[in-house]
């Protein structure tokens, strides 16, 4: 069956009104949803980002809203900062949609705010999975970040973000616990690091840091001749995602 994208709103908890789509492939609300939060600068209908939530939408609902300042939603983007509220706002939705159990997936930006959102948000999801996520902030060893950093920092590069649609909020006042700083309070949820080796933008040794700040509980997937975030998902990879995730919470409704 072909998949369904029904356009979707959420209002996080700051008042910022977020747009999104729900992608079905089953007449009825299956029982297992995935909240995917993209990586920054992409929207829920850039052709990669679609592509992958169509194919989690073969193991699930899938719930995906544009991060404030990104696409059609509204408000500023922070960068990962107050992003935690859009993805609570997205997991929330999920659950008002009748799913009962609801997994978090974030890449990139996205997978820190997945991690800083399970760490210190009042309602965690059943799981998460975050890919080719940064351990920290302020990160510049390596050219793609460096360029990002000129989009974030330099009068010029706010003005080109804009024209990538990228609307940026001031520079953080209070900055916000790394993923580095909180990942450790997510367990005992279950919790699935994927890191391509070949990650361009933050290289392997975040996602190691990471799994060491878990004392082991999270699973690492270190993924030979990938590259970054959505952009480097194929279809296999996306279908062990999945798997993994949906897996780890039937287990744990076994379990209890």
């Amino acid at each position: 069956m072909s998949p369904t994208a029904t356009p979707v709103t959420a209002v996080a908890r700051d008042g910022v009104v977020l747009r999104g789509v729900h992608v079905t492939t089953a007449p009825t609300v299956t029982e297992l949803a995935f909240v995917v939060g993209h990586g920054f600068t992409n929207h829920v209908r850039k052709p990669y980002v679609s592509r992958v939530l169509t194919r989690f939408a073969r193991h699930g609902g899938v719930v995906a809203l544009d991060f404030r300042g990104h696409g059609r939603s509204d408000g500023l983007s922070s960068v990962g900062g107050d992003e935690i509220h859009d993805l609570a706002a997205g997991a929330a939705l999920a659950r008002r949609l009748g799913y009962r159990r609801v997994v978090t997936v974030g890449f990139s930006m996205g997978a820190s705010v997945a991690l800083r959102h399970a760490a210190l948000h009042a309602e965690r999801p059943d799981a998460i999975a975050a890919v080719s996520s940064p351990s920290r902030w302020w990160v510049r060893d390596t050219p793609a970040m460096r360029r990002v950093h000129w989009l974030l920092e330099q009068p010029h590069g706010r003005l080109a973000a804009r024209a990538l649609g990228v609307r940026l909020a001031p520079p953080w006042r209070t900055v916000p616990e790394t993923p580095l700083e909180v990942v450790h309070r997510i367990a005992p949820t279950p919790l699935l690091l994927v890191h391509g080796e070949d990650d361009h933008y933050f290289g392997p040794a975040h996602a190691h840091a990471l799994h060491r700040a878990t004392g082991g509980s999270a699973e690492l997937w270190l993924e030979p001749r990938v590259r970054h975030a959505e952009s480097a998902m194929t279809p296999a990879l996306v279908d062990r995602i999945a798997t993994w995730l949906d897996r780890e919470t039937t287990d744990r409704e076994t379990v209890s």
